[in-house]
């Protein structure tokens, strides 16, 4: 069972890859096409060989380099992972600490259905947390990148995933957790975030499929 939280303020960290091949690195990593990353930066993935997501965060290029900013919890299995795939490439990855923050508080980020560090920490694929998601941080035509071929194959096969991402509004985050868990084999289901505003708790969880489109016990919605 997850643990309430009293609306936490996120931090974050930035990797910054530097080097004549950081790059055409990046681009062969991350999930995101970079040529839309230039300007205002681009929502992004750092895959697994298997697709699972091992961190999400927004990626930014500029003249001397990309810069990554992830949640500071996955800064270092992030680059860890990154790290693995460099090879023979011209390219250091150096974490630094950054004033970014995609998300402050908890609470946007429960407000906004996006996953953070104890939703990444079940193991999941993108597209188990939503269309939206994936829409925003995956490109499917920029071509090759590491976790590729297996999202791409689930995309094309009509998106269909064991386990979802919901959100949630109710007066506690025990009954949710309980009904999160109702349904489907045992698995990564439950509450994952939660936050306590105005006196009801929203929040994040891991539902089974087949718990989506039956009626919530009263006095809890799930989207």
């Amino acid at each position: 069972m997850a643990n309430l939280v009293e609306n936490e303020t996120l931090t974050w960290s930035l990797i910054a890859a530097r080097g004549e091949d950081a790059y055409d690195f990046c681009q062969g990593q991350l999930s995101q096409d970079l040529g839309t990353a230039r300007d205002r930066g681009a929502w992004t993935l750092v895959l697994a060989p298997d697709s699972v997501v091992v961190s999400v965060g927004v990626v930014r290029v500029y003249d001397e380099g990309v810069d990554l900013v992830v949640p500071s919890e996955l800064a270092e299995s992030t680059r860890a992972r990154l790290a693995r795939f460099l090879l023979r490439s011209k390219c250091t990855l150096e974490l630094r600490a950054t004033s970014d923050a995609p998300f402050v508080t908890t609470a946007e980020q429960v407000a906004a259905s996006w996953p953070g560090v104890r939703e990444i920490a079940r193991g999941l694929t993108p597209h188990a947390f939503g269309r939206h998601f994936v829409d925003q941080t995956v490109s499917f035509t920029k071509g090759c990148f590491t976790g590729q071929e297996l999202v791409g194959r689930l995309d094309a096969r009509g998106s269909s995933v064991p386990w979802r991402l919901v959100r949630f509004t109710a007066q506690g985050a025990e009954q949710v957790d309980a009904y999160l868990r109702s349904k489907g084999p045992e698995g990564p289901q439950g509450v994952t975030s939660a936050v306590s505003l105005e006196n009801e708790v929203h929040g994040l969880g891991i539902a089974h499929r087949t718990l989506l489109g039956a009626a919530a016990p009263q006095g809890i919605l799930v989207e």
